[in-house]
């Protein structure tokens, strides 16, 4: 009854506290230890290893050892020449994969969605995740083994039609190409994922409205399937724009030969691991990684905030 008087006088009902909210759904709360806790152990505590940066680290004595150095650090990262070859290698082939990775997935999701036969369709998907599985290692066998000047199966059939062999995996240039396309192939299927839901969220009703008015398929596509997924698409670019100064480190890794490294293979991931692993330089490792992350983070907010300014939600 006082509830409905409530109702009535349109009076507010009282916030439930923090504690009784813990005590009604304490189970929920349990099962959030575990993963709150890997969360902790393995995101924000190693952030405590972001000081090696501004010391001359030595693991042998530990951090309260090792001399503060401040920022003489980045002064010697940002001096290097090798860094900036780095770094531009890496803004390279991370800004070709953008151009040419980022609508791949949705394009593909388009036309798997209007594929009609159902088990064509299964089979299709199937296919085109596959890539995903695989490690880069493998990836990497296969590429040498079809891309390669020696036997390499493409250039095999082009010396047997009378042409001159093309070196995609020695050659820079060819490289390049040979990269951002292995790297589209690998990940596009698995894109598709997310563009895929958000398709068979979109009102069916749309589409046969679109029908009765005489639209086509191509006109359906772009009056409906597009706008409707412009959302997604927006808050997956400010994710990609996040990732665009940094790499894995398997993907060039596996690519990577003599012929090509210091032109367009040694990306910033490569440089982190021989300063790091191989030459021990563990602050210079720690300081490129946390510059690559401030930045990435200030390209998200950029991005994120341009989509807001844009009449999007965004994703801060």
């Amino acid at each position: 009854m006082k509830i409905q008087n409530q109702t009535q006088t349109g009076a507010t009902p009282r916030k439930k506290s923090l504690a009784h909210e813990i005590k009604e759904c304490w189970e929920l709360y349990v099962l959030l230890i575990i993963p709150v806790a890997l969360v902790v152990i393995f995101k924000f505590l190693p952030m405590l290893g972001l000081s090696i940066a501004f010391m001359d680290y030595k693991p042998f004595l530990g951090f309260s050892g090792s001399t503060f150095t401040g920022f003489d650090t980045f002064k010697q990262v940002f001096s290097s020449m090798q860094f900036w070859q780095a770094l531009k290698n890496t803004m390279l082939l991370n800004i070709l994969d953008l151009l040419f990775g980022f609508p791949a997935p949705v394009i593909l999701a388009i036309f798997i969605n209007e594929i009609e036969c159902k088990w064509y369709k299964k089979v299709t998907q199937t296919v085109l995740y596959l890539p995903h599985f695989l490690s880069w290692v493998i990836i990497g066998g296969i590429a040498a083994q079809i891309l390669g000047t020696n036997p390499g199966y493409i250039n095999v059939i082009i010396k047997a039609l009378g042409g001159k062999e093309i070196p995609f995996l020695t050659d820079p240039t060819h490289w390049i190409f040979s990269y951002v396309f292995i790297g589209v192939w690998q990940s596009m299927g698995w894109g598709t994922i997310i563009y895929l839901a958000a398709i068979t969220g979109i009102d069916a009703e749309l589409y046969e409205a679109a029908t009765v008015d005489g639209a086509g398929r191509w006109r359906k596509i772009w009056s409906i399937t597009l706008p409707s997924l412009k959302s997604t698409i927006i808050v997956m670019l400010i994710m990609a724009l996040g990732r665009i100064m940094g790499s894995s480190f398997d993907r060039p890794y596996t690519l990577d030969n003599t012929m090509v490294h210091d032109d367009v293979a040694n990306v910033i991931s490569m440089y982190v691991y021989n300063q790091g692993l191989t030459n021990f330089h563990f602050n210079l490792a720690t300081a490129v990684g946390l510059f690559q992350s401030v930045v990435g983070v200030i390209l998200v907010l950029l991005a994120d905030k341009i989509a807001k300014l844009m009449g999007e939600s965004g994703i801060v």
